[in-house]
């Protein structure tokens, strides 16, 4: 999807010429016009690196007149495209003067360690990204479930009926279904659907988030501290673009597990219903959401 399209003009002997540079989330690029006819289109990928791109043609093929063309299209920044244009390898305009169109290119070009972890990344998300679409799609079960029936011990039968269905299906595919945490979250549904109907009451339904936190948060920090997180910390390295230390992901999540379930438990004992509502509905997953991203920084695996 174009995201915006940098123009930039330039009049070479009275006649005008135009660069258009795309960009996009993945790649950006360089369209030369000589009116309104695109004479030659240029592209990068962005997690190859920012380069110059550069046009160059024979002024004798588009106008008739004999001379040598360059037109060198940078990015100062990710944000920001300057033109330089070369008649004969002289410098007959700047869009910018006095700024070096390099300097991207300088700053995030390609590099050779760049290039490995974005090829190592391009082939982590090919050989996971079944098992990471069998995960969200497990998750839309529940919420469409929920959604529909309104009521969350049906949704969560829907969605572990939806998982073990998975793990049937992985027995006929190649692709790896399970990698990610669709059988682990097809047994928290079982286990909080069964919750559900044990406990009918309304406080029931307010600690339940703690009770099984708890129970989650136990198994993080068994998983960190006796296994190395060979468990959730290498599931939860299929979801991220950089390498995590196991265990520090699993200690760290055991940790945050633990914070939110005792957070949920004084809500819903010290606050009003509604509050409580108001808590698990707006406040509870942001909290979670900042502190887990805190915790993929600290396992982030340092070089050295």
């Amino acid at each position: 999807m174009n995201l915006h399209t940098y123009k930039r003009d330039f009049v070479l002997d009275g006649q005008p010429w135009r660069i258009e540079a795309p960009s996009s989330f993945n790649s950006f690029g360089s369209h030369l016009f000589f009116g309104e006819q695109c004479l030659e289109k240029l592209k990068c990928i962005v997690t190859d690196g920012l380069v110059t791109l550069v046009h160059e043609l024979n002024l004798q093929d588009v106008t008739g007149k004999p001379g040598d063309l360059r037109v060198e299209v940078g990015y100062f920044s990710f944000w920001s495209v300057g033109i330089r244009v070369w008649l004969n390898g002289e410098l007959i305009h700047e869009s910018h003067p006095g700024r070096d169109i390099h300097d991207g290119e300088r700053r995030y070009g390609p590099q050779k360690e760049r290039v490995q972890m974005h090829k190592a990344q391009a082939e982590r998300w090919a050989r996971n990204k079944y098992s990471v679409y069998a995960d969200i799609g497990l998750g839309l079960v529940f919420f469409a479930a929920g959604k529909i029936t309104g009521d969350l011990s049906t949704a969560a039968l829907i969605g572990a009926a939806a998982g073990l269905a998975l793990v049937a299906a992985q027995r006929f595919v190649k692709v790896d279904l399970l990698g990610g945490f669709a059988v682990f979250g097809t047994v928290m549904l079982l286990i909080s659907a069964g919750f559900s109907l044990a406990f009918q009451s309304e406080f029931m339904v307010q600690i339940k988030s703690t009770v099984l936190g708890l129970f989650v948060t136990g198994l993080m920090f068994a998983d960190g501290l006796f296994r190395g997180g060979k468990f959730f910390g290498t599931r939860i390295q299929r979801y991220l673009p950089w390498t995590i230390v196991p265990q520090r992901v699993a200690v760290g999540l055991g940790a945050v597990g633990l914070v939110m379930a005792g957070l949920n438990y004084v809500v819903a004992v010290g606050f009003s219903e509604d509050f409580w509502l108001t808590y698990t509905t707006f406040l509870d997953t942001p909290l979670s959401i900042g502190m887990t991203w805190a915790v993929f920084l600290w396992a982030k695996e340092r070089a050295g």
